[in-house]
């Protein structure tokens, strides 16, 4: 108990906290705009590094739970006109017990079978959703302005999405933080370095593998609930995008593979990143190409991601920076 008192945490949530309250504070929409996309991310980032980072199974397509709570809210919200708050509670709920589901056959497998079965649930729940007519089909869905009324309005409805997802974000990092530092969080490492020494040692691997992938699609599900909230519209294209859940992989790496600071990081510099790449029109076309560069890079050079590469060269800062 004395290490989850330890002050990273505290003074990591304020830090996220006060960054998010500075675009309120100074009433600026582009930088709220700009922070609650860095939010998701975070959120995405931090949510995959729950199954990656302390297990060691890397899923290409986790990005279909965050489809999955955009889809279950939004038809909670137009369908029964449910309140956006307990839409996104109610459509995590799902989610996560799809993942359980899905995570009992699949978490049998190991390496890339394990990463290519992600990949394919992701892409048959695309499918599914794009033949899927209570959901809207291939055009999907979208939200009359009257929904926003019992907000306040549009403007009001979108304040509220930023705390939400703020809060989201803060409770992913509180919840990776705490797995880290548990019990639980060393069995998934110990499952991570060698599955059949973690089991000779009386650790259920396939209990505590199901367990973390529930825990990873939880979050990701609110996001999604919160982003298609906002956003008022939502298609299997943008729910179900692959290339955001390679990114959110990525973002993992560039930060620090296993750490809880380490997905902020590569959430703040790949989106600071990838905003100069999209505006600059010598770059614009070679978006993917320099972050799939940046990758490589860090694999080759940096294998521990900047803030593992901190830990690694400066030890005292391990006490301080998870």
């Amino acid at each position: 108990m004395r290490d989850l008192r330890a002050p990273f945490l505290p003074a990591l949530l304020v830090f996220i906290a006060a960054v998010a309250a500075i675009p309120i504070v100074s009433n600026n929409p582009s930088l709220r705009e700009e922070l609650f996309l860095v939010l998701m991310l975070v959120t995405l980032a931090s949510s995959i590094n729950i199954i990656m980072g302390y297990t060691g199974y890397v899923s290409f397509g986790h990005i279909v739970f965050f489809g999955i709570g955009g889809y279950i809210a939004f038809w909670l919200m137009q369908t029964f006109n449910v309140h956006f708050l307990l839409a996104a509670i109610a459509s995590a709920i799902p989610a996560a017990l799809i993942a359980a589901l899905i995570g009992i056959p699949i978490l049998r497998l190991r390496g890339a079978y394990f990463a290519l079965a992600t990949v394919g649930i992701n892409e048959a729940m695309k499918s599914f959703m794009t033949n899927f007519e209570p959901f809207g089909g291939a055009i999907g869905m979208f939200f009359s302005f009257s929904i926003y009324l019992q907000y306040g309005g549009a403007r009001e409805a979108a304040f509220l999405a930023y705390y939400t997802m703020a809060a989201i974000a803060l409770a992913t990092v509180a919840t990776s933080y705490v797995i880290r530092r548990s019990k639980f969080g060393l069995s998934l490492m110990a499952i991570r370095e060698d599955q059949d020494v973690a089991m000779l040692v009386g650790i259920d691997p396939a209990r505590a593998k199901v367990m973390a992938y529930v825990i990873s699609a939880f979050f990701p599900a609110l996001a999604g609930a919160t982003f298609f909230f906002k956003n008022g519209i939502i298609e299997p294209g943008p729910a179900f995008d692959l290339l955001r859940s390679i990114e959110s992989l990525v973002m993992v790496v560039l930060g620090g593979i296993g750490t809880v600071a380490g997905p902020i990081v590569g959430a703040a510099l790949y989106e600071w990143l990838r905003g100069f790449l999209i505006t600059n029109p010598t770059f614009a076309n070679f978006q993917l190409a320099i972050a799939g560069l940046l990758l490589l890079l860090t694999v080759l050079f940096v294998t521990a991601g900047l803030v593992g590469s901190l830990r690694n060269r400066f030890p005292r800062l391990r006490a301080y920076i998870q």
